[in-house]
């Protein structure tokens, strides 16, 4: 185990990420952390917390900073769940978000050109089609219900199904599969029969996206899936096996990171009327919304990385092996980089958040996400002139350290 007598003692009070007010609100604490040292080692997450923006910023540049994450959340997995994971890590992976250079890089160039802006903007119609679609029936004037459940779930479901070529009749069984699949990744699952039945989806969404990849070979289609394998990358540069593993990656980022970057930024609208005013009576300033929330208040925390040899940050040496949580949300508030950085303001410009990322891993959906959050929160604020909020009071988040997503979101349409 690697020992820490040189690093210097705790400016702050440890404090839990995973405890009830911290998932409840982070923030304060971690402001007051990159403030006093935005490169701090946590024996409590056996982990350094890499808060400002320079610093995780040169973390993400530096090949010696892996993003091979596998390992740890094997090591997380009760000992009477070991028996059924072997496979599902197998997939695990293969998915590029978990692979460094040169590899990474090979990986990612299979979904290059599926994932460029002009690819995705063809489904802007369908994505408009769809919202007006689910806010009539989800969003009737006068009702109050769950924006999540109703509307930020679904939605990007229903997108995401069509871009990947998912049939109607196979989505429950799908999107059963990503959410539990959500729950091993993300760290929510805890109980063992938990963990069984997240690494059983993984496995089950695999066989099932593998079955869809043969059928698209006979019979292609108009979706991601039939794009990639007409560009005849699949067995030449990857292999077959590992384009499966890296769709069951993109079958389970999308949904959920979308849905809980609708579902936060309609709360940050609901909560600051003068910039709800501003996106109602400009609705192009939807996008800045929803940059703003990516920003501010995002649907990632962090991201997880590890040492791949002795790394110097900030006066401090980060051991190879060592655990580094790159705390993007602490990034995106650092007063260095942004200008009144706790300010919501849909206009802002200038500095690059972090929302999704940087260089290598830079989220490769990040386009499709932002088509699909835009659309939805503009046709949201500003066909419904009615909606607030239920429930100000009872609002309650998921508990994980990675993601930042409410568990519900009441709302008078």
């Amino acid at each position: 185990m690697t020992t820490h007598a040189h690093a210097p003692a705790p400016v702050l009070a440890e404090r839990y990420l995973l405890s009830p007010d911290m998932i409840a609100d982070p923030y304060g604490h971690l402001d007051a952390l990159r403030e006093q040292a935005p490169v701090h080692w946590s024996p409590l997450h056996h982990a350094w917390l890499v808060t400002g923006y320079e610093q995780v910023m040169s973390c993400l540049r530096d090949p010696a900073v892996s993003a091979d994450r596998v390992r740890p959340l094997m090591d997380a997995v009760p000992q009477g769940a070991r028996e059924d994971a072997e496979r599902a890590f197998g997939i695990l992976s293969r998915w590029m978000v978990f692979n460094d250079p040169p590899q990474h890089r090979r990986l990612r160039r299979v979904f290059q050109e599926a994932f460029a802006a002009r690819a995705v903007a063809r489904y802007r119609t369908f994505t408009e089609k769809a919202s007006r679609a689910v806010l009539a029936r989800k969003a009737v004037p006068g009702s109050t219900g769950d924006l999540m459940a109703g509307v930020a779930k679904p939605l990007p479901a229903l997108v995401f199904a069509r871009w990947l070529g998912i049939p109607p009749t196979d989505a429950p069984s799908f999107w059963y599969w990503n959410t539990r699949v959500a729950d091993l990744v993300l760290g929510t699952a805890q109980e063992e029969s938990e963990y069984r039945a997240s690494l059983q989806a993984l496995v089950s969404l695999e066989d099932y996206l593998g079955a869809l990849v043969a059928r698209r070979r006979a019979e292609p289609g108009d979706d991601l899936i039939s794009q990639v394998l007409r560009e005849g990358r699949v067995g030449d540069s990857v292999s077959e096996e590992e384009f499966v593993g890296m769709l069951t990656q993109m079958a389970f980022a999308g949904g959920e990171t979308t849905s809980n970057l609708i579902a936060n930024t309609v709360l940050a609208l609901l909560t600051r009327p003068d910039q709800l005013a501003a996106v109602r009576a400009e609705p192009e300033l939807a996008q800045g919304a929803v940059e703003e929330t990516l920003r501010l208040d995002g649907p990632s925390k962090m991201s997880i990385r590890t040492a791949a040899r002795d790394v110097d940050l900030d006066s401090r040496t980060l051991r190879a092996g060592d655990r580094i949580f790159l705390v993007t949300a602490a990034a995106n508030r650092d007063p260095a980089r942004f200008p009144d950085p706790g300010r919501f303001d849909v206009r802002r410009s200038g500095a690059t958040h972090l929302g999704f990322g940087f260089g290598a891993h830079f989220c490769i959906g990040a386009a499709l996400a932002r088509l699909v959050a835009v659309a939805v929160v503009r046709t949201l604020v500003c066909d419904h002139p009615g909606l607030t909020l239920a429930d100000p009071g009872g609002l309650a988040w998921q508990p994980s350290l990675l993601n930042r997503g409410l568990t519900a979101l009441p709302v008078h349409y």
